[in-house]
């Protein structure tokens, strides 16, 4: 079973539990490229999701276009008919951020349709709740230079902390009995904390099912979503257009 396949289980039992009247009807389509996969999902009003995530590492601004149009073509769905347009905003990979949100941003504005962004933690932390239940949890994204991104979350997926990054050592004061930690830095924050806190995943990128499931229901904010930068990036892109704000 594909990598794709065990995600499309996951967030199909987990919007089963969703309270009907808590999630818009709607058509959705979702983009993920913070990391090292490039995640598209379509959430599609009265049908199963299709979600299509591939593991590239870089070069995300060539897949993701030709990913779009083939989820859309598997509906088959046409994109005036899109409700809402989500997009992750980071923390991740400086280019990769880039491209998702000026994707985004491109078609809402073109379509028409709201557009809303949801954090890369957020989405590692709803993903560990789909499979361990309304727990405590501490998301976590390995980083370069030996750190790691970290937030908490409560029970019920609301900000204990904001968005960081530091070192392991950092982090170790979040960890405890009752806290599930989740994400790609998870090894290496429970190892420096001598705990045995459960793991509920290992992902080294949002799911982009749990990224659906937080956009339904997310407020549309008053402007639109903007990268989440925690560091300067390790080089400076030659040329890029700046965003639009």
């Amino acid at each position: 079973m594909s990598e794709s396949d065990h995600e499309a289980g996951d967030i199909r039992h987990a919007y089963s539990r969703l309270d009907k009247a808590t999630a818009p009807t709607m058509h959705l389509l979702a983009i993920d490229t913070t990391c090292e996969r490039c995640s598209v999902g379509l959430d599609r009003t009265g049908a199963p999701p299709i979600l299509l995530s591939e593991t590239i590492g870089r070069g995300h601004a060539e897949k993701l276009l030709p990913m779009v149009a083939d989820v859309m073509g598997a509906a088959p769905l046409s994109f005036g008919e899109l409700g809402r347009i989500a997009v992750t905003t980071g923390p991740g990979s400086f280019t990769g951020l880039r491209v998702g949100i000026a994707a985004a941003r491109g078609l809402a504005l073109v379509l028409g349709c709201s557009l809303v962004g949801v954090g890369t933690l957020d989405a590692l932390a709803e993903r560990a709740r789909i499979l361990t239940g309304p727990r405590p949890v501490l998301a976590t994204l390995a980083a370069r230079r030996a750190e790691v991104y970290y937030q908490l979350f409560d029970r019920l997926g609301v900000p204990m902390t904001d968005p960081r990054i530091g070192p392991a050592t950092d982090v170790v004061p979040l960890v405890t009995a009752d806290t599930v930690v989740a994400g790609s830095g998870a090894a290496s924050v429970i190892a420096e904390a001598g705990a045995t806190s459960p793991v509920a995943h290992a992902d080294t990128a949002p799911e982009i099912g749990a990224v659906m499931r937080l956009a339904r229901t997310a407020p549309v904010p008053p402007e639109a979503p903007a990268p989440l930068y925690l560091r300067p990036p390790d080089a400076k892109p030659q040329g890029a257009a700046t965003l639009a704000g």
